[in-house]
């Protein structure tokens, strides 16, 4: 029959079904007479930790074996509402063993809380009248510990850390700082403790900005940067340091990175690091996002910025538009000026110790860096930026186009009268056909590194291979036919020209041009040659003939003379009159010398 009785109970009650003996019983439940220490043969029990009131006894009582012992984690921060428990019950004059067992909590932990209240100078009506937090803060402000031997040498260390960190053209982490010293002193400090040790001695104050979060999808923009600090190399010959611009470039989804070393950040070289950079990747995404500099925007206007026509050019070739960020707060492209910062501290930091010889070299040991940086895993994420770059964005970009994007320069030139136009670029002067007929017109000239294209009214006129050395290059059929035979002079055009006329002609000719007889340059003779020609078109051919036999055997290869003999035998001699050999008389009794007399 059930015993009907009312007790009281607050904390857990345990005793042992065997021998019905009681442990940890409160005095408040062993003056109950119906739970007597007499033996029991029920399963063992515990009395719930709530007041319970008159009630069915065994209707409070749960079978099932009990742990005396708390459900939290040594170490584990307790609940802020615990401590001021703790406060009340210490302030109403409970010792700490009864706290102990009246709140299920350590009795080493209410003493911690006593002794800390007491070693300081706090009141329990303020700690009881502040909210959670700030009492966390009080009793839970940290203790590093600062007996530790290894506290010394990192002290010794700290002056190098400092100076290390605090120069901000070296680019380092702490996280490289970190890697340094375990290398050194693999018995040092773990990373945690480092960091704590490091911001106890470095301050660092950051305002704080707030910024709209953006979203990317994959394979969708590229984001391309130059670097704020440069990189240097030394030139082998003149031992000058050259820096040169870093350009940086990320894929936003993936945050995978493309660096390059330029000479500037000139059109030319921008649209080279670009074309490197889609290389890299392997493909093209359909937006690209620049600053403001002049290679990419001419005129920076947040609605319709004007593009620079070589940017607008390589986006027709390699079919991306370009969506340059606002001028003003480029937070666009928040992830290239993250990776630039990224850059300092993964890779200049680690160069900043080594000497390059070349722009190539350098880029070799920035490329080096480069895929380590790539390849890392994520702090928070399972995957590095190359796994999630090819899983998810390699596939989805567009294939690059079968030739390569060589810069575009435009120039408006004149054609002159011998039918070339005159390109002057990067110090050179060169010449180039255009067809006669657009003679006097202005013509569209567009070049690049190997093509010089030439438009006249919208049309393509010529086309020429690009020349980097003074000099014309033209096409035949472009020329008129006076342009043509001035420029297709030469010893063999005027030999096969006499050839024409007759054989004493072309043999006069060859001789003119014989190299055993003259040292001098075939250009100096083009004028007698060509006056010959005219000279054959206006007397006849017999005559020429003649004089062309008298003027080998003479040796006169001088126009007037040429022309003199030639005059003379048309007016004197007949045609069959045999060749003399015009020259002065040689005096045998030397009659012309005045002799030693006359100067006495």
């Amino acid at each position: 029959m059930p015993i009907k009785c009312t007790i009281f109970r607050s904390i857990p009650v345990h005793f042992l079904g065997d021998i019905g003996l009681f442990t940890t019983f409160p005095e408040q439940i062993r003056s109950i007479n119906v739970l007597t220490g007499q033996k029991r043969n029920n399963p063992a029990a515990f009395f719930r930790s709530i007041s319970v009131h008159s009630s069915d006894i065994f209707s409070f009582l749960c079978t099932g074996k009990v742990n005396n012992t708390s459900t939290e984690m040594a170490g584990t921060v307790k609940d802020m509402s615990l401590i001021k428990q703790v406060l009340q019950l210490k302030q109403l004059g409970e010792s700490n063993r009864g706290i102990s067992r009246k709140l299920s909590i350590n009795k080493e932990t209410v003493n911690n809380y006593i002794k800390t209240f007491q070693l300081n100078t706090w009141t329990y009506e303020e700690l009881l009248a502040k909210e959670d937090p700030e009492v966390e803060r009080l009793f839970h402000a940290g203790n590093p510990a600062y007996s530790d031997p290894r506290l010394a040498d990192f002290l010794t260390r700290l002056p190098y850390f400092k100076e290390q960190l605090g120069n901000p053209k070296l680019h380092v982490t702490r996280q490289l700082l970190y890697e340094e010293y375990k290398h050194a002193y693999p018995d040092g400090y773990g990373k945690s403790q480092f960091y704590f040790h490091l911001q106890q001695n470095l301050v660092a104050q950051k305002d704080c900005v707030a910024m709209l979060a953006d979203t990317y999808n994959p394979a969708e923009k590229l984001m391309v940067d130059f670097a704020g600090d440069k990189l240097s190399y030394v030139d082998t010959q003149t031992g000058e340091i050259i820096k040169v611009e870093v350009f940086v470039a990320c894929m936003p989804y993936s945050d995978y990175t493309y660096v390059i070393c330029v000479p500037s950040q000139k059109s030319e070289d921008f649209i080279f690091a670009i074309r490197m950079c889609l290389e890299h990747l392997g493909g093209v995404p359909p937006i690209l996002t620049p600053d403001n500099l002049k290679s990419a925007v001419i005129s920076n206007d947040r609605h319709e910025p004007k593009l620079n026509k070589a940017l607008e050019d390589m986006g027709n070739h390699y079919h991306f538009v370009v969506l340059p960020c606002d001028p003003k707060a480029p937070t666009q492209k928040a992830l290239v000026e993250d990776k630039v910062r990224t850059t300092y501290n993964r890779i200049y930091a680690k160069l900043r110790g080594r000497t390059f010889y070349s722009i190539i070299e350098l880029n070799r040991a920035l490329w080096e860096q480069l895929s380590l940086f790539n390849k890392t895993r994520m702090q928070k994420r399972p995957y590095s930026r190359e796994e999630r770059f090819h899983a998810i964005e390699k596939d989805r970009l567009k294939p690059l186009p079968a030739c390569i994007y060589e810069m575009k320069y435009y120039a408006n030139l004149q054609v002159q009268s011998s039918c070339f136009i005159e390109l002057r670029h990067d110090k050179t002067t060169h010449f180039y056909s255009a067809p006669y007929i657009h003679v006097g017109k202005k013509a569209l000239v567009i070049f690049t590194r190997s093509n010089v294209s030439i438009y006249v009214d919208g049309m393509q006129v010529a086309s020429h291979r690009r020349s980097y050395e003074y000099g014309h290059t033209y096409i035949k059929e472009h020329l008129a036919s006076n342009c043509r035979a001035v420029m297709e002079r030469s010893a063999s055009y005027y030999i096969t020209w006499a050839a024409h006329i007759s054989p004493d002609c072309r043999d006069y000719i060859s001789e003119v041009f014989n190299p055993k007889r003259t040292n001098q340059p075939e250009e100096v003779y083009y004028k007698l040659c060509a006056s010959i020609m005219s000279l054959s078109r206006k007397y006849e051919l017999a005559a020429i003939n003649k004089t062309c036999r008298q003027c080998i055997e003479c040796k006169v290869f001088s126009y007037r003379k040429f022309e003199a003999i030639l005059k003379h035998n048309i007016l004197h001699d007949s045609a069959d009159e045999p060749t003399l050999c015009y020259q002065a008389p040689t005096p045998t009794d030397h009659a012309n010398m005045r002799g030693s007399s006359y100067f006495q």
